[in-house]
Protein backbone atom coordinates (compact mmCIF):
# COMPACT_ATOMS: atom_id res chain seq x y z
CA UNK A 1 0.00 0.00 0.00
CA UNK A 2 1.00 3.72 -0.91
CA UNK A 3 -0.77 4.82 2.27
CA UNK A 4 -1.47 3.87 5.92
CA UNK A 5 -3.94 4.55 8.59
CA UNK A 6 -1.71 6.70 10.29
CA UNK A 7 -1.26 8.72 6.98
CA UNK A 8 -5.07 9.28 6.73
CA UNK A 9 -5.35 9.83 10.24
CA UNK A 10 -2.83 12.65 9.66
CA UNK A 11 -4.06 13.66 6.56
CA UNK A 12 -7.48 14.01 7.58
CA UNK A 13 -7.98 13.57 11.20
CA UNK A 14 -9.66 10.80 13.15
CA UNK A 15 -13.05 12.45 13.57
CA UNK A 16 -13.26 12.10 9.71
CA UNK A 17 -11.84 8.46 9.66
CA UNK A 18 -14.15 7.31 12.19
CA UNK A 19 -16.83 8.79 9.90
CA UNK A 20 -15.78 7.25 7.04
CA UNK A 21 -15.18 3.54 8.32
CA UNK A 22 -17.20 2.87 11.02
CA UNK A 23 -19.73 0.60 10.06
CA UNK A 24 -21.27 -1.00 13.26
CA UNK A 25 -21.24 2.10 14.91
CA UNK A 26 -18.52 0.98 17.73
CA UNK A 27 -16.92 5.02 17.66
CA UNK A 28 -13.46 3.74 16.64
CA UNK A 29 -11.42 3.35 12.79
CA UNK A 30 -12.36 0.24 11.30
CA UNK A 31 -8.87 -1.17 10.26
CA UNK A 32 -10.59 -3.37 8.04
CA UNK A 33 -12.55 -0.86 6.02
CA UNK A 34 -9.63 1.41 6.39
CA UNK A 35 -7.13 -1.08 4.60
CA UNK A 36 -9.38 -2.22 2.09
CA UNK A 37 -9.79 1.42 0.59
CA UNK A 38 -6.12 1.75 1.11
CA UNK A 39 -5.84 -1.27 -0.84
CA UNK A 40 -8.32 -0.21 -3.33
CA UNK A 41 -6.35 3.08 -4.05
CA UNK A 42 -3.25 1.43 -4.17
CA UNK A 43 -4.28 -0.71 -7.27
CA UNK A 44 -6.01 1.80 -8.77
CA UNK A 45 -2.34 4.39 -9.05
CA UNK A 46 -0.50 0.90 -9.80
CA UNK A 47 -3.03 0.98 -12.76
CA UNK A 48 -1.27 4.10 -13.84
CA UNK A 49 2.18 3.74 -12.34
CA UNK A 50 2.52 0.36 -14.88
CA UNK A 51 2.62 2.49 -17.51
CA UNK A 52 5.87 3.98 -17.22
CA UNK A 53 7.05 1.59 -13.98
CA UNK A 54 7.66 -1.71 -12.41
CA UNK A 55 4.71 -1.78 -9.87
CA UNK A 56 4.47 -1.83 -6.72
CA UNK A 57 7.69 0.18 -5.40
CA UNK A 58 9.34 -1.36 -2.62
CA UNK A 59 9.61 2.45 -0.95
CA UNK A 60 6.66 4.56 -1.22
CA UNK A 61 7.47 8.05 -2.56
CA UNK A 62 6.02 10.82 -0.02
CA UNK A 63 4.09 12.22 -3.13
CA UNK A 64 1.79 8.93 -3.79
CA UNK A 65 1.28 8.80 -0.09
CA UNK A 66 -1.26 11.81 0.24
CA UNK A 67 -2.27 10.73 -3.45
CA UNK A 68 -3.36 7.50 -1.46
CA UNK A 69 -4.95 9.06 0.73
CA UNK A 70 -7.33 11.50 -1.05
CA UNK A 71 -8.23 8.16 -3.80
CA UNK A 72 -9.12 6.08 -0.54
CA UNK A 73 -11.05 8.86 1.37
CA UNK A 74 -12.80 9.40 -2.15
CA UNK A 75 -13.98 5.41 -1.87
CA UNK A 76 -14.74 5.67 1.80
CA UNK A 77 -16.81 8.59 0.81
CA UNK A 78 -18.97 7.62 -1.53
CA UNK A 79 -19.53 3.77 0.13
CA UNK A 80 -21.04 5.71 3.04
CA UNK A 81 -22.80 8.58 1.05
CA UNK A 82 -20.83 10.92 2.30
CA UNK A 83 -19.04 12.41 -0.73
CA UNK A 84 -18.60 16.23 -0.87
CA UNK A 85 -17.31 18.99 -3.59
CA UNK A 86 -14.11 19.11 -1.96
CA UNK A 87 -13.48 14.71 -1.46
CA UNK A 88 -14.51 14.71 -5.55
CA UNK A 89 -12.30 17.46 -6.29
CA UNK A 90 -9.10 16.18 -4.82
CA UNK A 91 -9.73 12.54 -6.11
CA UNK A 92 -9.86 13.84 -9.72
CA UNK A 93 -6.42 16.05 -9.12
CA UNK A 94 -4.90 13.16 -7.78
CA UNK A 95 -6.60 11.25 -11.23
CA UNK A 96 -5.13 13.97 -13.13
CA UNK A 97 -1.53 13.75 -11.27
CA UNK A 98 -1.66 10.05 -12.41
CA UNK A 99 -2.62 10.54 -16.07
CA UNK A 100 0.48 12.79 -16.64
CA UNK A 101 2.72 10.60 -14.64
CA UNK A 102 1.37 7.76 -17.19
CA UNK A 103 1.55 9.84 -20.10
CA UNK A 104 5.56 10.82 -18.80
CA UNK A 105 4.18 14.64 -18.90
CA UNK A 106 5.77 14.37 -14.77
CA UNK A 107 8.46 12.19 -13.63
CA UNK A 108 8.27 10.53 -10.04
CA UNK A 109 12.46 10.45 -9.69
CA UNK A 110 12.76 7.02 -11.01
CA UNK A 111 13.54 4.61 -13.65
CA UNK A 112 11.39 2.89 -15.89
CA UNK A 113 12.05 -0.22 -13.47
CA UNK A 114 10.58 2.04 -10.36
CA UNK A 115 14.66 2.43 -8.76
CA UNK A 116 14.99 6.01 -7.37
CA UNK A 117 17.25 7.92 -9.65
CA UNK A 118 20.35 9.37 -7.27
CA UNK A 119 20.52 13.26 -7.87
CA UNK A 120 24.35 14.33 -8.24
CA UNK A 121 25.62 16.87 -5.66
CA UNK A 122 27.35 18.29 -8.54
CA UNK A 123 27.05 22.07 -10.52
CA UNK A 124 28.45 22.59 -14.01
CA UNK A 125 28.63 26.06 -15.79
CA UNK A 126 29.51 26.87 -19.30
CA UNK A 127 29.82 29.34 -21.39
CA UNK A 128 30.66 30.22 -24.74
CA UNK A 129 32.95 32.77 -26.43
CA UNK A 130 32.08 36.87 -26.14
CA UNK A 131 30.06 37.79 -29.24
CA UNK A 132 30.61 41.38 -29.30
CA UNK A 133 34.01 42.50 -28.50
CA UNK A 134 37.16 44.54 -30.16
CA UNK A 135 38.03 41.08 -31.90
CA UNK A 136 34.67 40.24 -33.45
CA UNK A 137 33.51 44.15 -34.51
CA UNK A 138 36.82 45.82 -35.68
CA UNK A 139 37.46 47.60 -32.34
CA UNK A 140 34.50 49.49 -32.79
CA UNK A 141 31.31 50.56 -31.64
CA UNK A 142 28.00 48.09 -32.67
Amino acid sequence: MYATKKDMILTFGERECISLTDTEHPGDISDEVMDAALVRASAEIDGYLVARYRTPFTDTARILTGRCCDIARYHLATAHRLLSEEIRLRYEDAIRFFEKVAEGRIGLGRTDGGDIIQSSPQMKFGSSNRQFGRNSTGGGAF
